[in-house]
């Protein structure tokens, strides 16, 4: 299922739950699960790294990045996904100020790498969704179009129930994996599937791999898009976006990368050349480093394993699996207390946790129904002791 869907009908979900809450007192000592912000220590590396590297401060950085950044970009990518050299560090990778102003500056460029198609541009997208991608759409002119899940609990849309009509005339398709809220995972054959899709209806693929290293340390890394078309599939149409944010619990450093189809990152290497903000060499210098370091990686995978095994022991119960394959998510139905909103404002009123109802994370499909309205997101960001203590308050109160 799609839906149409205008920039007036996706507002921020945190300012929606600022004013559902606004007023009220909550009912005990605040506790935030809304923000999906890592609070785990930052690395001990960064800042004897940023100290070494303080006169690129006096210096504008140039838009491609340092070489170092590009080659350690594409030596994690290599490893990470046994890629075989498949990414070009001269050509392949750009530096982004986080992945989420390359996500959005992508879609005026893929507008501009289009030719030949019919009517009004669209860029397809999940639903739920991460607002960049509808904030792309709007800059880009173009339609954007929401797509269910196939199943509530998926990430995959029916790429295959599509009118052709609208294939035709699409020009990019954000789809992240590991999603956001739900935590679930594309397989390879997923993205094999949407790259053939894409390739015979001409448009984009902008893979969203933000929480590609945060899944659970039992199971095996989730498969990525340049993965895919390591295969004998190519590059060709295709760029995956990840940061440093949830990897290394550095949100506040503005550090990511694009990496893929070497022509589109060109041609859009000129736009961003007039137009994005470039990467402090300081910055980039930093992430040499943590692209370079895997141990901080796994001990944050570790603490997010403590916090779901206490979400297993306080929830199960009443939810039954709530552990997702990836991400740092809760993403629970609670159609029994109302749905998302009513289930959010009750455990701010009465037990001072705040948290997303699923419907401010998702807009409505053509038969009027949201998919995220029955769902209730929350983040497991704090630490262990802070996050026991509001699972037992959600526990008491929709137990």
């Amino acid at each position: 299922m799609s839906a149409a869907l205008s920039p007036a009908r996706f507002q921020s979900p945190f300012q929606r739950l600022a004013r559902l809450i606004s007023g009220i007192t909550p009912g005990a000592s605040s506790i935030d699960l809304a923000v999906g912000e890592p609070r785990h220590p930052i690395p001990s590396f960064v800042g004897p790294v940023l100290s070494a590297n303080l006169d690129g401060f006096g210096r504008y950085p140039a838009i491609r990045g340092t070489d170092g950044f590009r080659r350690a970009v594409a030596d994690w990518l290599d490893n990470r996904y046994a890629l075989a050299a498949l990414i070009d560090p001269e050509t392949g990778v750009l530096p982004l100020n986080g992945s989420r102003e390359g996500l959005f500056f992508a879609a005026i460029e893929a507008r501009d790498s289009a030719s030949g198609k019919p009517g009004r541009p669209a860029i397809l997208m999940p639903n739920p969704l991460y607002q960049a991608y509808a904030a792309g759409a709007e800059a880009a002119g173009a339609e954007a179009v929401a797509l269910s899940p196939a199943t509530s609990g998926g990430v995959l849309p029916d790429l295959a129930a599509l009118d052709p009509a609208l294939l035709e005339r699409t020009i990019a398709i954000y789809l992240a994996s590991p999603s956001n809220p739900q935590g679930t995972v594309m397989s390879l054959d997923d993205w094999r599937g949407l790259i053939e899709l894409a390739r015979r209806h001409r448009f984009m693929v902008f893979a969203d791999e933000c929480y590609s290293e945060l899944y659970r340390s039992a199971t095996a890394p989730p498969p990525g898009v340049l993965e895919a078309a390591r295969d004998g599939l190519g590059l060709d149409g295709i760029v995956a976006f990840n940061s440093l944010s949830k990897r290394s619990n550095l949100p506040g450093l503005r550090c990511g990368f694009a990496a893929g189809d070497p022509d589109f990152l060109a041609r859009w290497t000129r736009l961003r050349n007039t137009a994005a903000p470039q990467v402090p060499t300081p910055l980039q210098a930093v992430a040499v480093a943590a692209y370079g370091d895997e141990r901080h990686v796994a001990e944050n995978r570790r603490l997010y394993d403590a916090k779901y095994g206490l979400a297993r022991e306080r929830l199960a119960a009443r939810f039954g699996d709530v552990v997702p394959p990836a991400g740092f998510f809760l993403w629970l139905d609670v159609s029994a207390w109302g749905g998302g909103e009513a289930a959010a404002l009750r455990l701010w009123r009465e037990a001072g946790l705040r948290t997303v109802p699923g419907g401010y994370l998702a807009v409505p499909g053509p038969d009027g129904r949201n998919p995220g309205e029955a769902y209730l997101r929350l983040a497991l960001v704090d630490d262990l002791a802070t996050t026991g203590t509001a699972l037992d308050r959600l526990a008491r109160l929709l137990g």
